[in-house]
């Protein structure tokens, strides 16, 4: 989400500081129960009281951050439900750029259940609306939404856990593939 245009310089630059601190505590060790502010200010070069500045505490943090998370995916995601816009491969690349570009944030994150959930839900609302503007009623005779997203997300996160050598575009080659009949 993007600061307003007053914001304080330093206080943007400590934002991001401490959540980019957040991202590296996780990755060595991905359990959210384990973050302690003060591990999130030391491991951002910063003091407690500048964490207090601008959070509560550490679930206000990891709500912020989600919040910007899905509010970038929702921006994202919108170009692929104006389906006469353009290349919907074209699309379906930026997308997934977007999320390889997170990788280590949603490697860990997804981990959370109620991460998981929201970003699921999240996939098949887009799933659903695509196929009502594409299908109309004859979409109900597709595959369950529940199915393909969980697809389509077990297929991502393999992606930016362990398929990192293969290109956004052969990814999205490859679900374009698999669901060339479906009602996606």
């Amino acid at each position: 989400m993007p600061e307003h245009k007053n914001a304080d310089p330093r206080a943007i630059r400590s934002k991001k500081m401490l959540k980019q601190a957040v991202f590296s505590l996780l990755a060595d060790n991905p359990e959210i129960s384990q973050l302690t502010v003060r591990k999130i200010a030391s491991r951002a070069e910063l003091n407690r009281a500048t964490f207090y500045l601008h959070y509560e505490d550490i679930h206000d943090l990891l709500r912020q951050i989600v919040h910007e998370i899905f509010a970038d995916l929702s921006v994202n995601i919108e170009p692929l439900l104006q389906l006469k816009s353009g290349n919907e491969q074209e699309q379906l690349v930026t997308l997934l750029n977007y999320f390889y570009e997170h990788r280590k944030v949603f490697a860990v994150l997804v981990e959370h259940p109620g991460f998981k959930k929201h970003l699921s839900n999240l996939l098949k609302d887009t799933i659903e609306r695509r196929r009502e503007a594409k299908y109309g009623n004859s979409a109900r005779k597709a595959a369950s939404v529940d199915i393909v997203a969980a697809s389509l997300l077990g297929i991502m996160m393999w992606w930016i856990k362990d398929g990192r050598e293969y290109s956004a575009e052969y990814i999205a080659g490859q679900i374009t593939l698999m669901y060339k009949r479906e009602y996606v």
